[in-house]
């Protein structure tokens, strides 16, 4: 008799309790954590006017997020994201997301290439999802 009540209590907890891992993520913690990216990349509207100040190492992340996979025009980028791209992936958050947590890993695992490496060497073990949320805030209309 004592399991019902302790079911139903367990779904109302279950209900109550917010999703953590919806993708959603939280843009403003995403920009604020931008400063870990500034030594490689900017962020550059299409009209010129700089949003983050930072590196060209990497590439303008400014509209990443509905772009094809290593397709930014005047940006070098190895060959494994440019197969990826080729293949016809584009950035969406949730793949944004997996890419920032390892991404010689993420691209190891989406062509299929045990030697596929990326450029990026840094890993951002915590807070993806408010970095792609960020990304995906400053994609053009």
């Amino acid at each position: 008799m004592m399991l019902k009540p302790l079911a139903a209590l367990a779904c109302l907890a279950a209900l109550a309790t917010p999703a953590l891992a919806d993708g959603d993520g939280d843009a403003a913690k995403g920009e604020a954590d931008f400063k870990k990216c500034r030594a490689c990349h900017a962020i550059v509207g299409a009209d010129g006017t700089e949003i983050q100040k930072g590196g060209k190492v990497g590439p303008n992340l400014f509209g990443v997020v509905g772009r094809t996979v290593g397709s930014l025009e005047d940006f070098k980028y190895g060959e494994s994201i440019v197969a990826v791209g080729a293949a016809g992936t584009v950035w969406d958050q949730e793949n944004l997301e997996d890419y920032l947590k390892d991404p010689t890993a993420w691209l190891k695992e989406v062509t299929g290439d045990s030697g596929a490496k990326s450029k990026m060497t840094f890993k951002l073990g915590k807070g993806g999802e408010d970095m792609a949320a960020y990304l995906a805030s400053l994609s053009p209309e």
